[in-house]
């Protein structure tokens, strides 16, 4: 039958809402049956034995929606995979430009010829929409529909074309989103945001868990880059520009008593297009810009470079999007002026924004009321359940590992910030097993290094990747160790060394994922360090297991490996 069968004396229900995520196939073997779950976009899974099975059912279940930010210069859409009601994944996104916001300053009309980009381009993201089967959309907009004269007419065409229903934020609303945004992925407490679009430009202050100031300024790089194009030079524009924003952030009052804890935030296609040309300038190792960190000496050497070519000449800077180079040095203007009225001297790029604001909402209902608490524990069990892992052994793998880091921290005499690392390789160490058994470790260190985790600093990213990847100590490659000579510290290769014996010895005390052993104590006699492990039923397997680690315990801690 195809609606239901019986499996080991277990029922399975295939219920249309069941079918709609998943179409599952059965292929009865000798003694077995092998399940193969196929995914919307995942491809096929093959999935041993009917518990393996229950499991990921059970962890499982993912609806899709899409984001929709219709803004003053571009128009972006965001597909993302919703997990459990609690997670969510993108896996696909859009980008086009539309610049509704030009030649509004005249009469405040989006143009037709705007207009006809516009609806141009949300027909594609219709036709995207219908073709991942998206269950839910969210369409906003932004500045450039806020004050449009001709609002009214503009939404009822794009609803009449492309079935879209948007919904105009108000500067509160937008101010509230990016924060929701920032607060969920970055452990930045005190901060100030900015967000500069085609035709404003958005400062928010927040402390922790509450937004203290918002402003919207109503300028934006479209309408600077015109107001300020006459029978001038790229240079002199520039500056032009530079006085006049410093004259409006100085007149923000509330800018003149900043916290001294506070930081900078970018966000925004700006602010990603400049992290994205530092790094190619500085030769940077990770493709990431989320959590990355501009200094105030380096912006000014990129400033500087930038601010005297023409257009043409910046469409050809790497890392620069060439759909930007006409008022790219426009935002970096702003910037500039901001930082020299504020004093900050370093900002941080944040990759998540407005648009990430609404998937956590949507995905997080809870987000709503207050921020997530363990920003980096909720990402890291966003990939957990949608690599599908088994999640109850990742768990208890990072419990054990930690058990011995406090155990052995008068030999490794390691401080607490290293738990951080520890529990991100311990948690997702088999992310590899998606892609292949065989050189596991390896894949999940590649995972792990371009898993764009929140919550987590781009150098302790690095040395989880490495303390997985160090599973036998042999692979960890002094070349490969130095193309991040520049984010990790020169203290952190021991560190690692001694983190990967602790992981490795954590996993093979749960090699049959039964949990069978609950605790460990260390004691250090002499030369030998004595393991006593608390555990329910035979634990042979994961003794002798654990025991096989005992040369590289040897090489990180210069003592003898004894398990009892």
């Amino acid at each position: 039958m195809r609606s239901r069968c019986a499996i080991d004396g277990v029922w399975l229900l295939y219920t249309e809402n069941i079918v709609k995520f998943m179409q599952i196939v059965l292929f009865t073997t000798l003694d077995k049956c092998d399940i193969i779950i196929n995914v919307r976009k995942w491809g096929y899974i093959c999935v041993p034995g009917v518990q393996q099975y229950i499991r990921i059912l059970r962890q499982v279940w993912m609806n899709n929606i899409a984001i929709i930010d219709l803004g003053s210069n571009s128009a972006r859409l965001v597909l993302a995979h919703v997990i459990n009601d609690s997670y969510f994944v993108v896996y696909d996104e859009f980008r086009e430009q539309v610049r509704l916001a030009q030649d509004m300053e005249r009469d405040g009309y989006l143009k037709p010829s705007r207009i006809a980009q516009a609806v141009k381009t949300l027909k594609m993201f219709r036709k995207l929409c219908d073709a991942n089967n998206v269950d839910k959309v969210c369409a906003f907009a932004t500045n450039a529909v806020r004050k449009a004269k001709n609002q009214r007419s503009f939404l009822e065409e794009i609803n009449t074309v492309c079935g879209f229903k948007f919904n105009v934020l108000t500067e509160e609303q937008e101010a509230t989103q990016i924060y929701y945004g920032v607060i969920n992925s970055l452990e930045i407490p005190k901060g100030i945001i900015m967000d500069i679009s085609g035709s404003s430009l958005q400062l928010i202050q927040y402390n922790r868990r509450l937004i203290l100031n918002h402003v919207t300024l109503p300028i934006g790089t479209l309408s600077l880059s015109t107001l300020f194009n006459e029978n001038t030079t790229p240079l002199q524009q520039s500056q032009m520009i530079e006085t006049y924003m410093r004259d409006q952030f100085n007149s923000i009052e509330w800018l003149k008593n900043l916290d001294p804890e506070t930081k900078f935030i970018g966000v925004g296609g700006s602010f990603r297009n400049l992290a994205s040309v530092v790094r190619r300038i500085n030769k940077y190792p990770l493709e990431m810009v989320h959590n990355f960190h501009v200094e105030g000496e380096t912006f000014v050497k990129v400033y500087d470079m930038i601010k005297v070519l023409d257009v043409e000449k910046r469409s050809k800077i790497k890392g620069l999007s060439a759909q930007r180079a006409d008022i790219f040095c426009a935002a970096l203007s702003c910037i500039k002026s901001f930082m020299d009225c504020t004093g900050f001297d370093e900002m941080t790029v944040s990759g998540a924004g407005i648009r990430e604001g609404y998937m956590f909402n949507h995905a997080v209902p809870t987000t709503l009321e207050k921020p997530i608490s363990d920003i980096l524990g909720h990402s890291i069990y966003t990939r957990l359940y949608y690599y599908g892992l088994n999640v109850p052994h990742a768990e208890h793998v990072c419990n054990l590992a930690i058990q011995l880091f406090k155990q052995l921290r008068v030999l490794h005499k390691l401080p607490r910030q290293y738990v951080r690392v520890l529990r991100v390789a311990a948690l997702m160490q088999e992310s590899g097993l998606r892609l292949n058994y065989y050189n596991c470790y390896k894949h999940s260190a590649y995972i792990i290094l371009n898993s764009n985790l929140y919550g987590i600093s781009h150098r302790d990213l690095v040395l989880a990747s490495f303390v997985v990847r160090g599973h036998d100590l042999e692979d960890i490659s002094i070349a490969d160790w130095n193309k991040y000579a520049g984010i990790v510290h020169e203290e952190d290769l021991v560190a690692v060394m001694r983190l990967a014996v602790i992981l490795r010895i954590a996993e093979a005390l749960d090699r049959s994922m039964s949990g069978s052993i609950k605790s460990v104590t260390c004691d250090v006699l002499g030369d030998s360090v004595i393991m006593k492990t608390e555990a329910e039923g035979d634990c042979s397997l994961e003794i002798k297991d654990a025991l096989s680690a005992g040369a590289d315990f040897a090489r990180a801690y210069k003592k003898n490996l004894e398990i009892l």
